[in-house]
């Protein structure tokens, strides 16, 4: 029997979302305080603030409150030295703002591969890419749904060959890797506070650095890039990337809840993984030995002998039933159904139209032939593994509701639904 017949389920009568804002009321405290004090625009108390608990929380000198992730990482890329026609190693899987930044300052991507543990850049494929590209001098490396990366490998490959850091934390602020937090890790660093973010002020990001001058340079370009002069002089190119105090009120207030959400995410995680382990699936992995996820959203990914037939498109998706079998595309339709959203994996970088003259680069080398052969054909490696991780883990997995205020009760409702999708 199939889902929907005999109505087997009931449709949830509040949507369950993905990931949504959670709130708690000392937000408004902080954003009543801007407006008493008149101070709304890019300058005031709340800005001050967290800026200074987010860096003493990370564990870095120097933060700089901005409008968004993106606007963050844009500044990275500046402080990296970019420049035109530049070549620059991506993580390959990840959302687009990790990668659009360097398009911004003119440089190339170069996406480099995932690999299974983690999900995240693999250090091999990015060994593999300096034998490419020895001239490449940044990494931008992500931590995929709040899972760390293999940060100690890439920065050692980062430091023999002369390269910088940024590192992408926008998903995995609070989370760990061997007790040292995300976001502290490269060069230059970026976190975000967008709506479904662990925490959040409806919109807005951090630049986190060790270096002062980088933070001031940073503090000048999102403002404009003044100078220090009685009228609007201007020497450099500018944003108004800086954060405002009333957003930074929002955030202000949430700070205090960090814990509680990295908590109730991970509580979220564990009940997936034992309410669907008898099924041929497997939950979003991690290094248990060295980090602590802050469990941001919880992903599954089909056993591939599970795997009921699908096709996608650029925009559209079929798929077959079959007995035993499902596939990402209908549990997510059949998720959204009984009023749940699930969410597709990233899709990798060098699949998406704008990147589709990019270099890719897995653990054997260049990847674009590879990847061709594996769409054809189902191309594998020495290991007995697709060529093309990123690729696999988007055709098999998909994100789960792992909103924080997701009921015990629905939680179970939703794992009945994605059992039933096997059936």
């Amino acid at each position: 029997m199939f889902i929907g017949e005999n109505d087997k389920f009931k449709k949830f009568e509040n949507k369950i979302w993905l990931s949504s804002p959670t709130m708690h009321g000392e937000e408004l405290y902080y954003i009543k305080k801007a407006y008493d004090t008149n101070w709304m625009s890019t300058i005031g108390e709340n800005i001050d603030v967290i800026e200074e608990k987010i860096a003493e929380k990370i564990g870095v000198y120097y933060s700089v409150a901005l409008a968004s992730g993106t606007s963050a990482l844009h500044l990275a890329m500046k402080l990296a030295g970019i420049k035109r026609g530049d070549k620059v190693f991506c993580q390959d899987l990840t959302f687009a703002a990790t990668v659009n930044p360097i398009v911004y300052e003119g440089g190339e991507p170069v996406f480099i591969d995932s690999e299974y543990d983690t999900w995240n850049m693999d250090p091999v494929a990015l060994e593999k890419a300096f034998e490419i590209f020895p001239e490449v001098k940044v990494i931008v490396v992500a931590h995929l749904y709040g899972t760390p990366s293999k940060i100690d490998q890439i920065r050692q490959i980062a430091d023999k060959h002369g390269a910088i850091i940024v590192e992408d934390a926008a998903e995995s602020f609070g989370a760990t890797y061997k007790g040292k937090e995300t976001g502290s890790f490269g060069d230059y660093n970026a976190i975000s506070f967008n709506g479904n973010k662990i925490i959040t002020g409806s919109s807005g990001g951090m630049l986190l650095t060790e270096n002062k001058e980088a933070a001031e340079k940073v503090r000048k370009w999102s403002t404009q890039s003044r100078e220090n002069a009685p009228w609007y002089q201007h020497e450099e190119i500018g944003y108004n990337y800086r954060m405002s105090n009333v957003i930074a009120g929002v955030v202000r207030g949430q700070i205090p809840y960090l814990k509680e959400h990295i908590a109730q995410k991970k509580e979220i995680y564990y009940r997936y993984k034992e309410g669907l382990k008898n099924l041929p699936i497997k939950m979003n992995p991690f290094d248990k030995e060295n980090s602590k996820p802050n469990y941001w959203l919880s992903c599954m990914i089909i056993d591939n002998k599970a795997m009921a037939k699908q096709v996608r498109s650029e925009t559209e998706a079929l798929y077959t039933r079959e007995k035993g079998k499902s596939s990402p595309t209908e549990i997510l339709e059949t998720l959204a159904k009984y009023n749940a959203e699930a969410r597709p994996i990233w899709k990798p970088m060098h699949m998406q139209a704008i990147f589709r003259n990019s270099s890719f680069i897995t653990r054997e080398g260049n990847g674009r032939a590879k990847t061709n052969a594996y769409i054809k054909g189902g191309s594998v490696g020495k290991d007995g593994k697709p060529l093309d991780v990123g690729m696999d883990i988007f055709n098999r997995g998909l994100c789960l509701p792992s909103d924080n205020k997701i009921t015990k009760e629905e939680q179970d409702e939703i794992i009945k639904i994605i059992k039933a999708c096997f059936n």
